[in-house]
């Protein structure tokens, strides 16, 4: 488990029957389109994540203008927490009601759901690799609930 850094979290709300505008102007600029409902875009540099209907963020650099789009700074209310490891899964089954089988959430896969009692958003970015956004002021609740999960499967584990 360690903490990821972007240098920028923007909130991308899309206007109304503007999507092919502010896909084509987040394109134009970081080589990604705008996510589909419960998926992500781009690469660890630059990762586009959808947060609900007609709203995405984006996590890297800062971007310039998106055409259609309103957006907003959010890097000081999200942090970013990335879980990896051959467990990466058994843990977060034990936090989240959602099915986390790679065939089901596959990378590049996103949902918004509860960790333990945080809301937060989930992708997958690798086989055994999860980001994991919470509200800042829940990250120290989110990070003692995920080392008390990785005890439990740690225990039933050994190396």
């Amino acid at each position: 488990m360690q903490e990821l850094a972007p240098a920028e979290i923007t909130s991308i709300a899309v206007k109304t029957g503007r999507q092919k505008t502010a896909s084509q102007s987040l394109k134009k600029q970081f080589g990604f389109a705008l996510p589909g409902a419960n998926r992500s875009t781009g690469t660890a540099g630059a990762r586009c994540v959808w947060f609900g209907h007609d709203q995405v963020m984006l996590l890297g650099p800062r971007p310039a203008r998106i055409d259609g789009a309103s957006m907003t700074d959010q890097s000081d209310a999200w942090a970013v927490i990335q879980l990896q490891g051959r467990h990466s899964r058994a843990v977060l089954a034990r936090m989240v009601p959602i099915d986390l089988n790679a065939d089901v959430f596959k990378r590049g896969h996103t949902a918004r759901t509860l960790l333990g009692h945080v809301p937060a958003s989930l992708t997958r970015t690798g086989e055994d690799r999860f980001d994991l956004m919470v509200f800042r002021s829940m990250a120290h609740t989110a990070i003692t609930e995920i080392t008390h999960a990785m005890s439990s499967i740690s225990a039933q584990n050994p190396v």
